[in-house]
């Protein structure tokens, strides 16, 4: 979450006359993220989410991420609900932008996440899938293969600024993953594709909510996994936790296991997770507009843990004994 349009507070005012949510009391922006212009809002009802759209975020495709909080939360994922207006809709402008607002979730994010963190997110994670298994709309991954290189293209005259080598770096890896060695035939389903811990509430050690599903998408459900890896299993310094790692998949696998083909997947899904996730960090990171309330997330964190990823020859080295397999 971030603020890159602001909300005059008379705006706002007017804007909330749309619903029966009573009287804005104050607002504030929220800074942390990177996507969407978001502002926590207090009314006479209560708290709630302001979210004004933006980046890449097509509109066409918001109505995929609104449907798809309510189909999962009717489905028994905790998860925010669009607020519709007195028309109905939940879906609006304003200042310029998409807009739609959320219910608000008790809990907060881990800042240093450990083991039973890990564990919350594999099973909430897996749950999720399961949820999602019979949602009707579908949504492409626009940030999947195809979508890697007109990344690379956009950053990579200025790649070397951030470190020198990084666009050859990127160009070979890049070449790898397109060379016809991506996983097509894997099962497919709903998948949240940006699953970090700050769109991860908890209360204590227990999960009490996922948020932010402006990435949810229909894609390989092991890409999600490998994500999860990338976003809950490194340390500080940047080395692999395989304690984390273990515990994640373990519960994973409690409510959907792997297949052994996704288990054989994995170090590339991995890799591949990390290559666009360092893509987009670099595009931010050398495209943030002037005076925007954002903290741009470092790129190079997504150099050291692909070169984790391109070490790994199977799911053992994640901390998981491969399907048929006695340890």
């Amino acid at each position: 979450m971030a603020v890159y349009t602001d909300v005059a507070a008379d705006e706002l005012a007017d804007f909330l006359k749309q619903y029966d949510l009573g009287e804005l009391l104050s607002y504030k922006g929220i800074a942390e993220g990177v996507e969407n212009s978001n502002f926590l809002l207090h009314t006479s009802q209560g708290s709630f989410i302001l979210t004004l759209y933006e980046k890449r975020v097509a509109k066409n495709d918001l109505p995929f991420f609104l449907a798809l909080m309510t189909h999962l939360a009717e489905h028994g994922v905790n998860c925010p609900l669009p607020v519709k207006g007195r028309d109905g809709e939940a879906l609006r402008e304003l200042s310029g932008r998409p807009a739609a607002i959320i219910t608000f979730l008790e809990g907060v994010w881990p800042r240093k996440p450990n083991a039973a963190h890990c564990a919350g997110v594999g099973e909430g994670l897996a749950r999720m899938h399961l949820a999602g298994a019979n949602f009707a709309i579908k949504r492409a991954n626009a940030l999947s293969v195809a979508g890697w290189r007109p990344l690379f293209d956009a950053a990579a005259n200025r790649a070397d600024e951030v470190q020198p080598g990084l666009r050859a770096f990127l160009a070979t890896e890049l070449d790898y993953l397109s060379s016809g060695i991506w996983p097509t035939n894997l099962p497919e389903g709903v998948i949240h594709a940006d699953l970090f811990n700050d769109n991860v509430f908890f209360l204590g050690d227990k999960l009490s909510g996922i948020i932010d599903f402006t990435f949810a998408c229909n894609d390989m459900l092991a890409y999600d996994v490998a994500i999860c890896l990338n976003a809950w299993c490194f340390e500080p310094d940047h080395s692999f936790n395989v304690t984390k790692a273990r515990a994640f998949l373990n519960a994973y696998g409690r409510v959907r296991k792997l297949t052994e083909a996704e288990e054989a997947a994995l170090p590339l899904l991995a890799r591949g997770a990390a290559i666009r996730f360092l893509l987009t960090r670099l595009v931010d990171w050398l495209n943030v507009p002037p005076g925007a309330l954002v903290k741009p997330k470092d790129p190079l964190e997504y150099v050291r843990k692909l070169r984790f990823h391109q070490s790994v020859t199977s799911v053992r080295d994640y901390g998981l004994m491969p399907s048929g397999l006695v340890a």
